[in-house]
């Protein structure tokens, strides 16, 4: 297999995508990796693997329409395999395994039939357990590469906080002829509206040079200025924390000009609509209930 990945909205052809079967029953608080599950825990609607395995369904099948090649983990028993974004991601030609939580690491094993498709010389992984960085923080926009950090003093103790600045120094060493930037988000254990956590839950482009941002998300301002400057306000659709709790930014574009949407994010589907972006609905409210959409589950292999 030969990876291209150059940007977030280019034709899909081959991606991985999780999957809820034998997702094991509800996780308890301790063992909840996010504030949103957490929520959902304490209030008993935590979601179903009957429910999140028809969404799923539903994605597969619009992948299908479009003639996207589409790989699934295999099924680990009683083990969440739902966001394939967070252990890998693709940036131009190379295959980097993410340093994600230790209780997550077998998820990666699941999609090795697909590894072993690409040029072993081709796949990566980080040379140090000190190096953090998970898919949902990395963005690939043309020359740009955007990747979503803390830079809080509790980095330590903050389990939503996913990519540290080694991290961004690893890819960086990758990738010296790219623009790296990094932004610096708010990450919050307690409030699931105050907690961006990856880069995917308060922005990402789409279309030709549009993107979808929450201000709020970025603990520097100077970070949300760059990304007017360099999108220019008028292609920028902001939503609101409500919005980002919801995972409005988390949508997946098939193609410049095809994306799928959540089915009740009526504002942002209107917009996307009226830029001449044909939207595709799905049902996915019960996986967003697990702090991630359908950009975190996931992974593109090949694009255009």
């Amino acid at each position: 297999m030969k990876l291209n990945i150059n940007n977030e909205t280019s034709r899909l052809r081959a991606v991985v995508l999780g999957t809820a079967k034998s997702n094991g029953p509800a996780p308890t608080i301790e063992e909840a990796y996010d504030p949103k599950s957490i929520e959902h825990i304490k209030a008993g609607t935590y979601p179903t693997e009957e429910d999140m395995t028809a969404e799923m369904a539903a994605v597969a099948s619009v992948l299908k329409k479009y003639d996207v090649k589409v790989y699934r983990p295999e099924v680990i028993s009683d083990y969440n395999q739902i966001f394939a974004r967070d252990i890998a991601v693709v940036i131009e030609d190379k295959f980097i395994k993410a340093n994600i939580l230790p209780d997550r690491e077998k998820e990666i094993k699941a999609i090795q039939y697909v590894i072993d498709e690409i040029d072993p010389k081709k796949v990566f992984k980080a040379p140090s357990e000190d190096i953090h960085f998970e898919g949902g923080d990395i963005m690939i926009h043309n020359d740009y590469i955007f990747i979503g950090t803390y830079k809080g003093e509790d980095y330590s103790d903050c389990i939503v906080a996913r990519t540290n600045m080694k991290g961004v120094d690893y890819i960086k060493g990758l990738f010296p002829h790219k623009k790296v930037i990094e932004f610096d988000l708010n990450k919050s254990m307690t409030d699931p509206r105050s907690n961006a956590l990856h880069l995917d839950c308060c922005f990402q482009p789409v279309g030709v040079n549009k993107a979808i941002i929450h201000k709020e998300g970025f603990r520097n301002p100077k970070d949300y200025e760059f990304l007017v400057d360099l999108f220019g306000m008028e292609n920028l659709f902001h939503i609101d924390k409500n919005e980002m709790y919801s995972m409005c930014s988390n949508i997946f574009s098939i193609a410049e000009d095809v994306v799928i949407s959540e089915q009740n994010f009526k504002r942002l589907n209107a917009w996307l609509s009226k830029n001449g972006i044909k939207v595709e609905e799905v049902p996915y409210a019960e996986i967003a209930k697990q702090e991630g959409l359908l950009r975190c589950s996931t992974m593109p292999l090949i694009r255009d």
